[in-house]
This record gives structure tokens, sequence and C-alpha cells, in this order.
């Protein structure tokens, strides 16, 4: 990732990780810079996976790990026959209101994260075989995770957009920022 988390007036362990959240948030974001919605959808690799559709996926993905923590359950399960719907846009959706969403759930994880008493509190994991059964998860667990999970796809939108434009992260980092040179 070419940027780098300053932490100016955080002076804690949650500050801290909503900042690097925050940060691999903005990864990709950055990579739909100046894309309209039909660059935005193209797959320029072996993979299924778009620019348009990583964006929808953090967002939801985001939301459902929030929607966990609060103990109100899932919002989109995991249906294998609409997972792959998680990570494309749909008729009538846009780039721009999978960007809305997305900050309005990052409003609300930074909110929510912010009230909880302690970054030890934990919830239960969902069942899925893909978790260990009657598992909890520390708040500082979930942070972590969308940490991970938000770099992993920034690296993929990283890949996506090079390929579609040739335009670098770094390239991008500046353009976000009103600096024309690299």
């Amino acid at each position: 990732m070419p940027t780098h988390v300053v932490e100016k007036n955080v002076t804690d362990e949650r500050g801290t990780l909503l900042a690097f959240v925050e940060a691999q948030r903005g990864g990709l974001r950055r990579a739909l810079l100046g894309l309209t919605d039909e660059q935005a959808a193209l797959k320029p690799s072996a993979s299924e996976l778009s620019l348009g559709g990583l964006v929808k996926h953090a967002a939801q993905a985001e939301r459902n790990w929030l929607l966990l923590a609060q103990g109100r359950g899932e919002e989109t399960g995991h249906d294998e026959s609409k997972w792959a719907d998680g990570f494309r846009l749909l008729e009538g959706e846009t780039v721009a209101g999978a960007l809305a969403h997305w900050e309005k759930v990052a409003a609300e994880t930074e909110e929510f994260i912010r009230s909880v008493p302690s970054l030890e509190d934990t919830f239960p994991l969902p069942a899925a075989p893909w978790f260990p059964a009657d598992s909890r998860v520390s708040m500082r667990w979930l942070l972590l995770h969308l940490i991970e999970e938000f770099a992993r796809h920034a690296g993929h939108a990283d890949v996506i957009r090079e390929s579609l434009d040739g335009k670098t992260a770094f390239e991008l980092v500046a353009l976000a920022s009103g600096d024309e040179e690299v």
C-alpha cells in the first residue's frame, strides 16, 4: 500500500486500528477514481473480480461483521447461489451507490467501535464450516479482520486497475490528493 497511516490526534489503540481500517478502505476506493460504471464492471483477468464488485463486497462484508458484533445476525448470510452477486454490481446498482453505502457502513462501524466499553468485548462467530464451532472473537479481532479483508481486496484492486488503464496505486494516491506528479 503506497500510503502511510499518520496518527494525527490518535492516542489510543482503538483510534489507531480504526485509522488502519480506513487506510485500507481508501486503497479500494482510490482504485475507482476516474472510472465509469462500465469500466468498474470490467474483469480484465482470469478472475471474476471487478472493481465495482470488490467495493460492493467490501461494504457488504463490513456490514455483516458489524451486525454480528452488535448481536443482530447477518444481513446476507452464506447462500452460495447468491454469493457471486455480492461481487458484482447488479442491474440498477452503481459505483456511486456502492461507495455511498460503504461510507454509511464505515460511519456506523466507527460509531459502534467507539461506543463499546472494551476492545476485549466479544461476540460469537457465525455457524459456518470455516469457523470453529461455538467460537467468540473480540472487537479487536473484528478490526484486525477488516484490515486483513480490505488489504487483500485492495491488492486485487491494484492489479485490476493497472490492467484496465495502467494506473498504479501510487498514481491514484497522487490523483486523490490533487498532486499531478508521482
